[in-house]
């Protein structure tokens, strides 16, 4: 059979289940659920009171425990009703109180529409393969048999490694079940595809993830390794706190997690709170009491004049850089640095460029007026102590390695690291279970090759050019190091690793990341359409998404309300938890759990008794919990656990440092100093090693420097105001409607949340836009067609567009284009941003710069997104999800 997408009226086979259509619309009330939902949108994520109280169906079957395990940071339990094998209400947890740390923990709107998720039209529902002779992308597709299936990705995997050995094979970047165990996604040697290719030789690593690619190599050169900065609850004990680009009231929106912890220290210790961002977020609106709007990806400029100013007027913390850091003025350099290399030096114009860093320096380039700059940084000096913290937007630029180390420096200048109140300047800890992980560390990689996990592209396309200097190729860090490695010879110099081979089989479980959220949709779908190059893309997920449109097999999985697992939680304040979520229906269609799917290929392969070492899913679940008591003896056992669903501790408050604070000397850091390295040697001398302009062309803004200094970029700030074609900086904010593009084709969040254009009143009035105008997005890489929201809540000279839309691209024939767009490339009506970004990475990590991209945008005329609206966005019937009466 040939199809061009998943049907959606398809009644299934004999084997089946499900329930019938009559079953579905007398439970689950398919109207009047949806518009429920809808209704309880519109807010931060914690549904009404009036909802909360409500305990659902008197007469259901049972009542499980579930989870949200997308990732979004946080993990929510769900408890989900059931009748007559359909889940027919999703309920909040019901247990804990309304306490900093023994609170409940409240899924936000993106869990509790976790129905529209299970019974959604995209649920695959077979096995299918790509139909010979069609390309990556066209939709046409032959339904096969698992058998057929997984017979033939194992006689292409033999193939594939008798000519080009194990490291061809790759696991691709994709966290969209990053919150379970036997089903977890991400980091690859936590998922069941990494043990399974560990048993069969190895694979191609990765380090780091899209989230954080610049921030994780920032901090081994400055801090020496990850550290997290204090809890929130922690902020009960500061003067103020200063948020840059940190934004968890939409990006971790839980009731129970940073939302009620951010929100419940506001309320009860009412700290002033300073949000340096280009948009008003909604943590801007409830937390903030100023929102400091400076242009994207000027963060470290503001930080070297607001330092500047402290130092200036004395308000600097000399005593604790003099112990605790070496680089920050010429009396504490390391031994061999050039003179004037300090940041002091930097800062006063003695440094390479001879300019000094005054406000009124960096006011020319953040766009915040040089008056706001010496007043906040006398503020966040004078306050003792203050909590400053930095989300992950900010380092998501071409820059943005030194973004994160600048304001990790902000924090250090003013002292506050390693004390109740203060922090490292990085993102916020969250108090945790330890967990152990026999089933992954059973059978590490025997490779040892590593890429940046921005770089799978460039190693498909020209694997054996990529090296060490060129494209950062690593060996493979200590486990649960997400860094990259540089190994160096006897005299410090770092030593030279290439690839071997191209990567020629992608495996990706759970991702998205094909395309949609790599990065140059449209660049992205070229390479991929090339079969010279990748060879086997096969795709396990639960639902028909964009990157399963562009691989050659589809491995239907099943959602977590089909199978069971353990959850570890994070809610960035003192409760650690963990649930353990129950099957609370049997797989619809012919789904198959990924510990299933891998079982029986490692079956093809070989190597089955290995890879199941004799034990079920629950066997090793209850061996996780087994060997976890071991270190924790307090946690329940398995069976406590799955009687309880979930399982709560106040574990206090997260202080990072104490110790290094408390004795330097006794508890060194990473760094070859032992101290917090502001200048780094490391650095400089991979300044003088990395190769930029060969392997890709080199940029402005591609260079390494041992100082946090500010670095121009190309698409960057300063470049947007000379560039007449492009002139608008564009970022891809994170929203209440998806986590990433996880529930991004739930339609109640969809008609709720809608994908427009944030535009500026001053840049829309230039253009003629008014709010709710569809409009052009459009570079020489991309078009998008989505609604303007025109408002004062961004920067003038940026427009914002949500991140994690469904990437739809139709032929640019179609539409009536402004001059300025690329006729050679498609219009995404989806309006995913990562059609007008760039593949070019950061300097340092090599990882994405989505943040830093220029475009333009004009009005598309009246009309003109009302019948792809109609195209595109279809309601939910009973048929639509795949039940008949026969069924």
């Amino acid at each position: 059979m040939t199809q061009t997408l998943p049907s959606k009226s398809d009644s299934g086979t004999a084997q089946n289940v499900g329930p019938s259509r009559r079953t579905f619309l007398k439970w689950s009330g398919v109207a009047a659920g949806v518009a429920g939902l809808a209704a309880t949108t519109t807010g931060l994520g914690s549904p009404s009171p009036a909802r909360a109280a409500t305990e659902g169906m008197a007469d259901a079957d049972r009542t499980v425990w579930s989870a949200c395990t997308v990732n979004c940071g946080s993990r929510c339990p769900l408890r989900l009703q059931v009748k007559d094998g359909t889940v027919v209400r999703v309920l909040p947890d019901n247990t804990g109180d309304d306490q900093l740390g023994s609170q409940q923990v409240r899924a936000c709107v993106r869990g509790r529409s976790i129905r529209e998720r299970i019974y959604n039209p995209d649920r695959l529902k077979r096995p299918m393969k790509r139909k010979a002779g069609t390309k990556r992308g066209e939709e046409q597709w032959e339904e096969i048999s698992w058998d057929q299936a997984l017979t033939e990705i194992a006689e292409k995997m033999d193939d594939i490694k008798a000519r080009y050995g194990n490291e061809a094979f790759y696991i691709q970047y994709g966290t969209g079940v990053l919150g379970s165990t036997m089903a977890c996604s991400w980091p690859p040697e936590a998922t069941p595809p990494a043990r399974l290719l560990s048993l069969y030789g190895g694979y191609l690593d990765h380090y780091s993830d899209y989230s954080t690619t610049a921030i994780t190599q920032a901090y081994p050169y400055f801090y020496g390794g990850w550290v997290n900065s204090n809890s929130l609850d922690d902020v009960a004990n500061s003067k103020l706190q200063v948020m840059f680009g940190n934004n968890p009231l939409e990006t971790r929106m839980s009731g129970g997690g940073h939302v009620f912890v951010s929100q419940q220290i506001k309320k009860e210790n009412g700290v002033r709170t300073i949000v340096i961002d280009p948009r008003y977020s909604e943590t801007s609106v409830a937390l903030g009491d100023e929102w400091i709007a400076l242009r994207p990806g000027t963060d470290a400029a503001l930080i070297a004049g607001m330092i500047y100013v402290m130092v200036e007027e004395d308000l600097h913390d000399q005593e604790f850089l003099d112990k605790y850091c070496i680089g920050f003025d010429e009396e504490h350099m390391p031994e061999g640095a050039p003179k004037n290399a300090s940041y002091r030096s930097y800062l006063e114009g003695k440094g390479p460029d001879g300019v000094e860093k005054t406000p009124e320096w960096a006011a020319e380039i953040t766009g915040v007026d040089a008056s706001t700059i010496r007043r906040i940084a006398r503020e966040i000096a004078n306050a003792k102590p203050c909590a400053i913290t930095q989300g992950w937007g900010p380092q998501r630029h071409a820059n943005g390695e030194n973004t994160a180390r600048a304001i990790f420096l902000l924090a250090c200048v003013t002292g506050n690291p390693g004390i109740p109140g203060g922090g490292t300047g990085a993102r916020e800890s969250s108090s945790g279970l330890a967990i152990a992980s026999p089933f992954y560390s059973q059978y590490p990689n025997p490779s040892d090759k590593i890429i940046s996990c921005f770089s799978w592209l460039d190693a498909i396309m020209r694997g054996p050019e990529m090296n060490t200097y060129n494209s950062a190729v690593g060996v493979k860090p200590a486990p649960g190091v997400r860094a990259l490695k540089v190994p160096v010879d006897d005299e410090g110099n770092p030593e030279n690793t290439s690839l071997e081979v191209p990567i020629k089989a992608l495996f990706q479980y759970g991702s998205n990341s094909l395309v949609n959220q790599t990065g140059d949709n449209n660049e992205s779908v070229d390479i991929l359409q090339d079969e010279s190059m990748a060879e086997l893309v096969v795709t396990c997920d639960i639902m028909y998404t964009v990157t399963a449109r562009y691989s050659d097999y589809i491995l239907p999985g099943t959602s977590t309300s089909e199978e069971f697992d353990f959850h570890n939680g994070q809610n960035g304040g003192p409760m650690a938890y963990g649930i353990v979520s129950e099957q609370a229906i049997e797989p619809m269609y012919e789904t198959k759990s990924i510990f299933d799917i891998c079982t029986e290929l490692a079956a093809k392969l070989g190597i089955e008794e290995e890879f199941t070492d004799g034990k079920s899913r629950e066997d090793w679940l209850r061996q996780t919990i087994e060997e976890s008591r071991k270190e924790d003896p307090d946690l329940p056992t398995w069976d406590e656990w799955k009687e309880m669903g979930i399982y709560r501790r106040n574990a206090g408050p997260v202080v990072s440092m104490t110790d290094f604070r408390e004795d330097p000397e006794a508890n060194p850091l990473g760094t070859p100093s032992g101290k917090i390295e502001i200048y780094s040697d490391r650095l400089a001398t991979l300044a003088q090693a990395w190769d930029f302009g060969t392997f890709r062309e080199k940029r402005q803004g591609d260079v390494i420097t041992p100082l946090p200094e500010f670095t121009a970029t190309w698409e960057g700030a300063l470049e947007a105001r000379e560039n007449e074609e492009y002139p608008l900086q564009v970022i891809g904010h994170h929203f209440k409607g998806r986590t990433h593009s996880s529930y991004g084709n739930v339609k109640v969040l969809k008609e709720a949340h809608t994908q427009t254009a944030w535009l500026n009143p001053i840049d829309a009035d230039e253009r003629g836009i008014e709010n709710g105008d569809a409009v052009f997005v459009f570079n020489e890489r991309g078009t998008v067609q989505l609604r303007a929201f025109v408002t004062p809540r961004i920067i003038p000279g940026s427009v914002s567009i949500p991140q994690g839309a469904w990437y739809k691209p139709l032929p640019s024939a179609d539409f009536s284009l402004p001059e300025g767009t690329n006729p050679e490339k498609p219009v995404d009506v989806g309006g995913s941003v990562n059609s007008l970004t760039s593949l070019h990475p950061t300097p340092l990590a090599k990882g994405l710069p989505s943040h830093t991209t220029l475009a333009q945008v004009t009005k598309a005329g009246s009309g003109a997104l009302e019948d792809i609206e109609d195209r595109y966005y279809e309601p939910y019937s009973a048929d639509a999800v795949g039940m008949s009466e026969e069924n």
